[in-house]
């Protein structure tokens, strides 16, 4: 049983440590009331809420561990459970963090003093101090009861350590032997309480042998006192024997009825299958019976909904059977509830996860793409042609390892654009396309398009604002740094409706420009400068511009910004990304707002990680709709059906209460492909964003060599073409310098750098300089006239 006894208080005498027993040797007399409990077995006096009387396989609360000669003794949560005793700052770092384990297997346990105990074990001790003596009886107890628990568990490991269970054995037998185990422990707590007991009575034994060789009154009340408390522990000892034997005799009957209802049920589940197999050979007959007999019927009759091509059958697209939609479907359309008053009905949810007739992006509602071909393509006149296959996949990551730090540790508080690092920290995206992810959620603004409220569409598009940032949860890579001049277009007119293209307008500062245009009535446009600090600890990533969006039928202008991404973690640790600050977003026609928070990760914060709140106003500061949901899941809306002033909050602000309607889904993340963790944790959208196409500008991202040699997991010959071009564009940059410097001395103006397909702008709603579209892309693209490129790879 381990050590079982100590020593307390100044007499030295010895005491037994057991569940609910008080230090009563040496001490201050045990009170009235707690001496009528423990003789009752009861072991709430002094044990925290909600922690289990030691013995059992979890124990929890409050001790004071002794820290450094500064600061003394500090107040820690200690959890004891499966034989480690853990520590930790708060209750609440149970969750993550960890601050130090003994196991009591190979641990020894001392007492110094009435409140004392040292635990020590693989040269790491810990002094510990209980708040009174009580307390320090049940911590010991339930230490030295682990510490046998745990002694025998290792034991038992070992013995059987040859006999392994065969792996065809069933569960229910795999039951039986955990439970007899469990009893066999029972039996060997029973045997502990004996032994103890005999420790006891013979203590008591001796200790009236004593007393009746007294002749001092004096000393005769000191024995006396010493048999009443001996005797007081002889009586727990004997109460919590009975309470181990209830347990015994409560565990063998509830676990003897839990056998015959397990053997019950597999009766009748071996009588249940019996009669599916049976009625299912059955069926099999009849059908083929009748294929037999009838094999001239084929989809050629009228009222069938496939065709017939190549000897294979399958629907038409667009005419999806009812039987697909019922059972296929039925789970996503259950779990995507409708956005209040849009005027048709749809489901936005991913129908089709990653199917590639959805494209990348996952999937849309059918009546958004009724049929597999552009109204484009019907306009114009051009043959009707099956929508391209899309890849799922990309060759897995390598595992290469790098020192981080030997690269980081001489670019403290630079520009991470400036620090040359190898793709060994990249994925084979650029930032263009990183940009372009955006998109993966549009059909939140197709949707929007169609919304006949401009406050149900403001909740659309600040839904949409957040799905941008579920793709980055887990995306810790770095993006190559686009080449000045380098494009990237992404033409899903045929399947999703939509033709997107960015061009790299800047290198220092780095800014891209963005522009969107959607045959389902919306166009999107952005120009985002990255600005980034490396902070020794963290990397702060601020995206500067303003993102703007409009409606063709309502030409409601939205404008909003991004938030701050921090990578934490850059030296030590793992990786992971959070979302920062606010976003207001602003519909210039209407005055309409929505504010949206992104708060902050924090260890002490009870509220959920990720978290995003918002409010959507009119034009007069009138709160309608709530926001609330994670960037990195979902987001929902709920109508206010009223609000109210309440109390005043921390900072003296009063607070506004709203009581809503029952909230409705606005957007819900789609699952990450299969084998995502190999592939940078891409998305569906993102595992076709690099994939080669013909007929794309000579500037395209997806022709950059660097990029293209990492995706094929080519790493090192990846590093020798990115440092050949970064080099190739720092001498193109010292030709335009040493020109501009040749025309300033001639007295002539230098243009300079000038993008190909975007132009500088004011803004007239912002009043901002901006680059925007000028058009001509899509047009040389239709004819294959790319003279006007640079070369730039």
């Amino acid at each position: 049983m381990g050590r079982a006894i100590a020593l307390c208080g100044r007499s030295g005498r010895i005491v037994s440590f057991l569940s609910a027993v008080p230090c009563l040797s040496g001490c201050t007399p045990q009170p009235a009331a707690e001496r009528r409990m423990s003789d009752q077995g009861n072991s709430s006096v002094s044990t925290p809420a909600g922690a289990p009387a030691p013995g059992s396989d979890t124990y929890k609360g409050w001790l004071f561990k002794w820290t450094n000669y500064l600061k003394g003794y500090q107040r820690r949560w200690f959890v004891l459970s499966n034989g480690l005793l853990s520590y930790y700052r708060t209750q609440a770092e149970m969750a993550h963090t960890c601050r130090g384990t003994i196991n009591l297997a190979t641990a020894h346990i001392d007492t110094e003093d009435a409140c004392n105990t040292v635990l020590s074990s693989g040269g790491r001790t810990y002094h510990l101090k209980a708040s009174t003596e009580v307390e320090r009886q049940r911590w010991v107890t339930a230490l030295e009861l682990a510490k046998a628990k745990a002694i025998r568990m290792m034991n038992d490991q070992s013995d059987d350590s040859g006999d392994e269970e065969p792996t065809t054995q069933s569960d229910r037998s795999e039951g039986i032997q955990g439970t007899l185990k469990t009893l066999i422990s029972k039996l060997d707590d029973l045997s502990t309480c004996n032994d103890l007991i005999a420790k006891h009575g013979a203590a008591l034994q001796r200790s009236l042998s004593e007393l009746e060789a007294l002749r001092v009154p004096v000393e005769g009340g000191e024995k006396i006192k010493g048999v009443n408390e001996r005797a007081t522990l002889f009586r727990i000892t004997s109460n919590a024997m009975i309470n181990a034997c209830r347990d015994f005799l409560d565990l063998a009957e509830t676990h003897s009825r839990r056998w015959q209802r397990a053997l019950q049920y597999e009766r009748e589940q071996r009588i249940h299958l019996e009669e599916t197999i049976e009625q299912l050979a059955k069926q099999h007959n009849s059908l083929e019976r009748a294929w037999r007999e009838a094999p001239t019927l084929s989809v050629n009759t009228p009222s069938s909904p496939t065709t017939k091509k190549g000897g294979s059958e399958r629907p038409q697209k667009g005419e999806a059977s009812d039987e697909d939609e019922d059972t296929e479907y039925f789970d996503a359309m259950e779990d995507s509830p409708a956005f209040i008053t849009v005027t048709a009905t749809e489901n936005t949810q991913h129908r089709c996860s990653q199917s590639n007739l959805c494209g990348a992006s996952g999937g849309h509602s059918n009546d958004w793409n009724q049929d597999n071909v552009s109204p484009s393509c019907k306009d114009s006149g051009k043959e009707l042609q099956p929508l391209r296959r899309r890849r799922s996949r990309i060759p897995d990551k390598p595992n290469y390892s790098l020192n981080l730090w030997s690269i980081m540790k001489n670019c403290i508080g630079k520009e991470l654009s400036k620090i040359p690092m190898p793709v060994n920290f990249n994925e084979p995206l650029s930032m263009l396309q990183r940009l372009t992810e955006d998109l993966e959620y549009h059909e939140l603004l197709d949707k929007a398009a169609r919304c006949e409220s401009s406050l149900e569409q403001l909740c659309l598009v600040a839904a949409f604002s957040v799905s941008s940032y579920s793709t980055t949860v887990h995306r810790t890579a770095k993006p190559f740094n686009p080449l000045l001049g380098e494009t990237y277009e992404l033409d899903r007119l045929e399947d999703l409706g939509y033709r997107s293209l960015c061009e790299q307008v800047s290198h220092h500062p780095p800014a891209a420009a963005h522009h969107v245009i959607s045959q389902r009535g919306w166009t999107l446009w952005q120009q985002i400068t990255i600005s980034s600090k490396f902070r020794g600890k963290y990397l702060s990533i601020m995206p500067l511009g303003a993102i703007h969006l409009q409606f063709h039928s309502s030409e409601n202008h939205y404008v909003w910004r991004k938030v701050i991404s921090t990578v934490h973690n850059i030296i030590v640790g793992k990786l992971w990304i959070d979302q920062s600050g606010d976003i207001e977003i602003v519909n210039h026609r209407t005055k309409e707002t929505c504010q949206l928070k992104f708060s902050p990760y924090s260890y002490f914060s009870r509220d959920v990680p990720r978290k995003v709140t918002g409010v959507v106003s009119d034009s007069g500061g009138q709160a309608h709709y709530i926001l609330s949901g994670t960037w990195d899941d979902k987001i929902e809306s709920s109508k206010i059906v009223q609000s109210s002033k309440g109390g005043s909050g921390s900072e003296g602000k009063q607070k506004t209460v709203y009581q809503t309607l029952s909230p409705k889904l606005l957007w819900k993340k789609y699952p990450l492909p299969d084998n995502a963790e190999n592939m940078y944790f891409f998305s569906s959208l993102a595992l076709t964003l690099n994939e080669p196409e013909d007929g794309v500008g000579l500037t395209d991202s997806r022709l950059r060599p660097d990029q293209r040699l990492m995706e094929a997991g080519r790493w090192d010959e990846a590093n020798s073409e990115k440092q050949r071009l970064e080099e190739k564009q720092r001498a193109v940059r010292r030709r335009r310098e040493a020109e501009a410097t040749d025309a300033l001395d001639n007295g002539r103006e230098y243009e300079g750098f000038q993008p190909q397909w975007f132009h500088k702008r004011k803004n007239a709603i912002t009043g901002e300089t901006t680059f925007v579209y000028k058009g001509g892309y899509w047009e040389a693209k239709d004819s294959q006239d790319w003279s006007t490129c640079s070369e730039i790879f």
